[in-house]
């Protein structure tokens, strides 16, 4: 069955309908979970469809599924170099150039790479790239490449050209399987998935220069896939993931010191940078609907300022006025005014440590008043 729904995602893609090829091969997987190939393939499909980062969760489960497949690390690369992850890119290429030394696109793709990032690192990649950045596709289906066979010429150009991919639709959006939010601090942003009671084993996390992919994949159940384009840029080795009982915790380290006012990536919104680290600002920073927020650091100062500064009578005030002093007095001084005030039974309160250390302190009532022993 399996083998017959991949038959029919190849003709789905050899007619150019890529969108029910990605159909077909999601159908054969539930058949071959283990089939490296098929993935491999629907994220060639992907990348027809312009969805990149779901063909990079696709190339990345075929390569887990089978290391040496050359053409999963092929299909990495060119969703990588259209998301503008240039170095990610690089590396699969070059991981995937290891199993296939003689073919030349690996090193042709490796080649773009490295123009890419020389132009980033001198801040002029706007001089060689299109208005809307590099669309680099390699349509192969078993590395093959397809031709019609009414005229003999290649589809390779026609699906390349800007008339087919203006024909190309998108995937419907899926509804997430599971609720996540973040919060970022200066250095870092924490991605929490509520997903309660997830085996790690089941849970794949991968990390790119500007992609986070997660995958949660429990048998029985649909496979869970989160691959969004984030904010900013990351440090792939310093983030991390923690599998708890409860949720998944995901810290991607900044690249950057910049604040995200998303998660996602927006061309029309720019990252700006955090100028002066407060105190303040190493407190989480949660994204709120509110026009304006509390000022707590602010708030505790003018709560203890009024507290300084009010005005108690009677025994307030002496209770006050001792606190204070045991507050500020030092350590023989607190044993003595502890010593007087429990043996006097709270008529005496000395401070002189020399004068009532070694002696019993005996009650001394006010005018008018006098001792009595409490009878239980």
């Amino acid at each position: 069955m399996a083998k017959e729904l991949e038959n029919k995602a190849k003709e789905a893609f050899f007619d150019d309908d890529f969108a029910l090829a990605v159909d077909f091969y999601s159908q054969a997987i539930q058949f071959d979970p283990t089939n490296a190939n098929l993935f491999a393939d629907r994220a060639q499909a992907h990348i027809k469809l312009n969805a990149f980062t779901e063909a990079v969760a696709d190339a990345n489960k075929a390569i887990q599924l089978n290391p040496s497949l050359s053409k999963a690390y092929l299909r990495k690369g060119t969703a990588c170099i259209n998301l503008e992850e240039y170095h990610t890119a690089k590396v699969a290429l070059q991981n995937g150039a290891s199993f296939a030394p003689d073919d030349s696109r690996f090193t042709n793709l490796i080649q773009q790479c490295e123009r890419y990032i020389a132009a980033e690192e001198s801040e002029s990649l706007t001089s060689i790239l299109p208005p809307n950045g590099p669309k680099t596709s390699v349509a192969t289906v078993d590395d093959t490449h397809v031709c019609d066979r009414s005229d003999g010429t290649s589809k390779e150009s026609h699906r390349n050209s800007p008339a087919s991919q203006t024909n190309e639709t998108a995937t419907a959006p899926i509804r997430p399987k599971y609720r996540h939010e973040y919060y970022q601090k200066p250095e870092e942003v924490v991605v929490t998935i509520f997903a309660k009671g997830i085996p790690a084993e089941n849970v794949t996390v991968d990390f790119g220069e500007q992609i986070l992919s997660v995958t949660i994949d429990v048998p029985g159940q649909d496979a869970y896939h989160y691959q969004p384009r984030l904010f900013a840029k990351i440090i792939p080795d310093k983030s991390k993931v923690v599998v708890l009982t409860t949720k998944i915790e995901i810290r991607l380290a900044k690249a950057e010191t910049v604040n995200w006012t998303s998660l996602e990536y927006s061309k029309d919104v720019l990252p700006q940078k955090i100028s002066v680290p407060t105190i303040q600002s190493e407190r989480p920073a949660y994204p709120s609907s509110k026009a304006r927020t509390k000022d707590w650091d602010k708030l505790e100062a003018q709560v203890k300022k009024e507290e300084s500064e009010e005005k108690l009578d009677g025994d307030a005030a002496l209770n006050k006025l001792f606190r204070d002093i045991y507050q500020n007095a030092d350590e023989d001084m607190r044993r003595a005014m502890s010593k007087s005030f429990l043996e006097s039974n709270g008529t005496v309160l000395s401070t002189d440590w020399k004068e009532v250390g070694s002696k019993k302190v005996e009650g001394s009532p006010p005018e008018g008043m006098e001792v009595k022993k409490w009878e239980y």
